[in-house]
Order: C-alpha cells, then structure tokens, then sequence
C-alpha cells in the first residue's frame, strides 16, 4: 500500500477548540519510543529526563503562556505543568544553560550549503566542482576554497574550516592543492557533537511544526508537515526506495537553497521581526512487525477512531 499523511488539507487555517489529552497521551507514547532507545544507548537514566522534562515545562510556560503585561507566577505554572510549585521556583532561578553546538557547526555547514547552490561553485552537471584551496592554486577566473569560506564568514579562516571539514570526512584535500566535497549535504562522518546538534535541531523543528498544528488555539495558518509510506516491500525494493529519496533531496536541496540565498540577500537591512526557517527531509526503513492479538486489537480501534470532517 502506497499513502502520504499530514495534518489535514482541510482544517480551517484558523484552529478552534478543546485540548485533546488522551490523543495527545498516545501520540506522545508513540514519539518517546525512539528517545527511549537513545536514552538506553547514551546512558540517560529516568532522573535526569525527569529534570529535564521539568525544565522544559517550567521554560515553555513562562515564555509562551505568560498572561499580558504580567507573566506567570509560580503558582500559575504550577497549575499549568503539574510541576510542583517549590520545582518550579528552583528551575525558574537557575541560570539559563549554555548552547552545547559546537561554535564550527554553523560556518561548516554554511560553507557545504553554499558551495552545493551557488552557481560559481557547480560544474554543468550541477555537482559540486573541486576547489582549489587557495587563489594562489587557482586557474584564472576559477572559485577557490578561501573565497567560498570568505563569502560565508570572516571570523573564521579558511585553513580552520577545511581541517573541521576534513575532519568530519566531509571534504578531501589533494595533493594538488584542490579540495573535493564528498558529500552534497553537510552529514558528518565523525564529530557526534554536530551530529547531536543536528539531530536536536531537526527534530525540535519538527515537532514544533506538528504542535503547532495541533495546538486548540492557533490562529496562524498549517505549516508544511507531511510525508508518503508504503508497506510488504522487500529488502531490494526499499534499497532502491532509499536511493532514490536520496537523488530526489540532492535536486530539492539544492533549488532550495539558491532561493534561500537569494532571500537572504534581499533580507538584508530590511526592517520588521525577522524569521527562521528550517526545511528538511527523513527516510525510515523498519522491519513489519506481525501482529499479535494486542496488534489486530489495537489495529481495530485505529480502524474505527472518528476522522475530524472539513469545515
């Protein structure tokens, strides 16, 4: 069977309504699967996710549910989160904690990102063109790697930015002078600083963009949140499934980012809230689980649950 799912097309772009728990409950039991699984590999242990499941009630109700002009006492985050009000005035007092991203991440990436949809830098097949890594090495009117790293930041030197990404298996340094990229997206091969930078980022983004969907009282319109599945393939089938996604994100990644550059420039010096924005892309291949007699139970009342109408 061959679907896609998301929010529905056919909510009203301004939501209204009832908290929804026990639907909420089991969406989250289905999510804290996978983080159990990281739990357990990492060596996280109840008490500590306790802790940080705590603060991060106690944080998001301060900054987003605060009344107007007034905030929220203790008592009323209490009410709000469960958490308990001496917790709360703990947590609310302790100093804000420290972005754990490694300070490389950001150039790094920004320089793979650039490198894959600035024109200057593809060769006609649209791939990413060696580089050489000096404009001393450099053919007359070819880029070269200092001038890529340039374009990016100032702050941090070229030589810095190669070794980072030579490091993380990202690029390749010649004996010619000329640096390769070996991947078209920034995915460290080494560094589980970035990689778990990564992963926070991508993640938190993502299910902030299904809550806020969810959430009873939005008024802004659906964000994007969608994505296709299909079942009984065999081990070749998905491989190819997976090859493929993978050439559809080369071409997707690539076009998004030369429309991103040009709306950054165009961005720039311009007056108002300014915004961040995140698109990305996953594939998840799984074994079919045969169900027991709790499965086709469990299977029979997914069938039956009602389906919100349109509006």
């Amino acid at each position: 069977m061959i679907a896609s799912e998301s929010t529905p097309i056919a909510v009203p772009s301004t939501a209204a309504g009832l908290p929804e728990p026990a639907l909420a409950e089991r969406a989250i039991a289905m999510v804290l699967q996978p983080l159990a699984r990281l739990m357990i590999d990492h060596g996280l242990q109840l008490p500590s996710m306790v802790e940080l499941l705590k603060t991060a009630l106690v944080n998001e109700a301060t900054s987003a549910y605060g009344l107007s002009e007034k905030g929220s006492s203790d008592t009323r985050i209490a009410l709000l989160t469960g958490v308990h009000r001496k917790d709360v005035k703990r947590l609310r007092e302790a100093p804000a904690g420290q972005e754990t991203a490694a300070p490389m991440v950001g150039v790094a990436s920004s320089v793979v990102a650039r490198w894959i949809s600035e024109p200057r830098f593809l060769n006609t097949d649209q791939t990413a063109r060696p580089l050489a890594r000096t404009p001393a090495r450099a053919k007359p009117g070819e880029p070269d790697f200092t001038t890529l790293v340039a374009e990016v930041s100032r702050d941090v030197g070229a030589r810095a930015v190669l070794d980072e990404l030579e490091r993380l298996g990202v690029v390749e340094l010649h004996e010619n002078g000329y640096v390769n990229l070996l991947s078209t997206a920034f995915v460290p091969h080494e560094g589980l600083d970035e990689s778990f930078h990564f992963f926070a980022s991508n993640v938190r983004d993502h299910v902030a963009t299904a809550a806020h969907n969810l959430s009873p009282g939005r008024r802004d319109p659906l964000m994007l949140e969608q994505s296709a599945f299909s079942h009984d393939l065999s081990s070749d089938q998905a491989e190819q499934l997976q090859k493929l996604a993978r050439r559809l994100w080369t071409n997707a990644l690539r076009q998004f980012l030369q429309a991103a550059t040009v709306a950054e420039q165009r961005s720039e010096g311009s007056d108002g809230l300014k915004r961040n924005i995140r698109f990305g892309v996953y594939f998840h291949e799984s074994e079919r689980q045969e169900p027991g007699p709790a499965g086709r139970a469990k299977k029979t009342t997914t069938a039956r649950s009602r389906r919100r109408k349109p509006e």
